[in-house]
């Protein structure tokens, strides 16, 4: 697979509901911020490219958020000392993916006060995106309580207001009066109800955002999400990554060529994408697992899946992702697959998961030894549960693989 065409807009606002699962108990705020960005946009008169533009940046603008307690740091508190963190994240991963690299600069400032930025060495243009962003994000944080119900309708009013008094401060005072009079419209306002958002994005969806990427591009948009996920906690950095390049060498040694060890490759890097909805406290907790923790964990090949099915649903990646957890007894997750239904590609992604996860640093245990986690993978061979073929491949590769998991 030397190129893969996909619609850009769709894409993101896929991903942006991976960004979602951050949140956990708040969702959609990306594309809550990205539709009322657009409104205000629309006021000034700006082009339906530019609009567009600025509504991919608010879907994306918290990219740089992988952990449940510093969402709620930034979703709960108005102005937080820490912000900025995840603007210089977000702003290094989308310059490494250049499908969404132009959107890099307007998401660094998106936590920028305007009377600063008016001092950075900024174009204009940028300026006036970033702090739109800025601006719509803040107005979320201020409506959240009240989305889906009337009560927004009595206490909008309020939010303007604010607005109004951070003019020249924290907002451009031109996007606080392009705001205060678009918002002086309750559809501004109702449009945010999590029943008609998903139809607000789908309008912007069509043939004229279709594009074609090649396989580096695929890459780096697989390695971007992959990272937000692995920066969840210390314990799984670079897992996804590795994953990944072990997945791809044991395909490749079991003689799947071409195309086939791009897709594997992608799935591997995108296997966990569906962890962003479980709480890093889980994953950090160096104790055993209550029903319900293990519950959470459960859930994310399901999620995983589904996210995938909207960006690659023409490919096997979202099964190949997705069934990273399910095994040949059929008493896995999410599906309980039968031995007949799960590729061989999945069965490889299952086991290089399962090896690089005992080759890290984990909070409940060591890094284990190559010889000690091939026992282990024996065991589970033996049990009924891997597949003898790629677990046998990996064991003829044991050192390769070793190093591809750790160094």
């Amino acid at each position: 697979m030397e190129q893969l065409k996909i619609d850009l807009h769709s894409t993101v606002t896929a991903l942006s509901s991976s960004l979602d699962l951050v949140g956990i108990d708040e969702v959609k705020h990306g594309k809550r911020v990205a539709i009322m960005a657009k409104n205000v946009a629309r006021e000034l008169g700006w082009s339906k490219a530019d609009c567009l533009t600025l509504m991919h940046a608010g879907m994306l603008h918290d990219c740089g958020v992988s952990r449940v307690q510093e969402h709620r740091l930034i979703s709960e508190t108005l102005e937080w000392d820490g912000a900025e963190a995840h603007c210089i994240r977000a702003d290094a991963y989308l310059r490494a993916c250049a499908p969404l690299a132009h959107l890099a600069v307007d998401i660094r400032y998106h936590h920028t006060r305007w009377e600063k930025l008016q001092s950075l060495p900024l174009n204009e243009t940028t300026r006036l995106r970033s702090n739109l962003i800025y601006l719509a994000d803040r107005a979320d944080t201020l409506q959240l309580p009240f989305i889906g119900s009337e009560q927004i309708l009595l206490e909008y009013p309020a939010i303007v207001d604010y607005a109004r008094k951070q003019a020249g401060r924290m907002f451009a005072p031109e996007l606080v009066e392009a705001f205060a009079h678009a918002a002086d419209e309750e559809a501004f306002w109702l449009s945010m109800d999590p029943e008609y958002l998903d139809e607000e994005l789908a309008e912007f969806s069509s043939h004229q955002t279709q594009i074609t990427l090649n396989m580096d591009e695929l890459r780096a948009l697989a390695l971007l999400f992959s990272r937000i996920v692995d920066a969840k906690s210390h314990y799984t950095e670079e897992h996804s990554e590795r994953v990944a390049k072990i997945a791809r060498y044991l395909a490749e040694q079991l003689g799947r060529t071409g195309p086939v060890l791009d897709l594997i490759e992608i799935a591997g890097l995108l296997h966990d994408i569906g962890k962003l909805r479980v709480d890093e406290a889980i994953i950090e907790k160096p104790g055993p697992l209550t029903d319900r923790e293990y519950a959470c964990i459960r859930r994310h090949s399901y999620d995983t899946y589904r996210i995938l099915r909207r960006v690659f649903g023409h490919t096997p990646i979202p099964v190949w992702a997705g069934y990273h957890h399910e095994n040949l007894l059929g008493l896995g997750y999410p599906f309980k697959r039968a031995p007949k239904e799960i590729h061989l590609e999945a069965r490889i992604v299952s086991v290089a998961d399962i090896f690089q996860a005992f080759a890290q640093h984990r909070s409940y245990r060591g890094r284990l030894a190559k010889d000690e986690i091939i026992g282990h993978l024996q065991a589970l061979v033996a049990q009924g549960r891997l597949d003898a073929q790629v677990v046998g491949a990996l064991i003829d590769h044991a050192d390769e693989c070793y190093r591809l998991a750790t160094a």
